[in-house]
């Protein structure tokens, strides 16, 4: 616990939050829509700042429930590129991809809370 910077799983939702902001800009229609555009950076971002938070914690209960977190934001950034897919706004190859990586993104916090929680005889 401590060193954020070192975890794989940091790494790849901070390089996944990266992707987003360039695609919120590239993609005309979706530069546009403001609303949509803020929500999808919004809960990438929060992806690998509840990561970085919960290994800063000092206990795996206050840990875990930031690991959580991070899990949600990762339905919601795939809710809503799918959604961005669906009115045009990403073509299907682009958001295909998004959502495989933010799959795998998704089992690998899973991987992680089930390490952070005790086991109990």
């Amino acid at each position: 616990m401590g060193n954020f910077q070192q975890l794989l799983i940091w790494q790849k939702a901070k390089d996944l939050a990266v992707s987003i902001y360039s695609v919120t800009e590239v993609h005309e229609k979706l530069a546009k829509d403001f609303r949509l555009k803020a929500q999808m950076q919004a809960a990438s971002v929060s992806i690998p700042s509840n990561i970085a938070e919960g290994d800063e914690l000092g206990s795996n209960k206050q840990s875990i429930r930031h690991f959580r977190i991070a899990k949600g934001s990762t339905a919601e950034i795939i809710t809503q590129i799918i959604i961005a897919q669906e009115i045009g706004y990403l073509d299907a190859e682009t958001a295909q991809s998004l959502i495989e990586k933010y799959k795998h993104l998704s089992l690998m916090i899973t991987n992680l809370i089930n390490a952070r929680t005790p086991k109990h005889p």
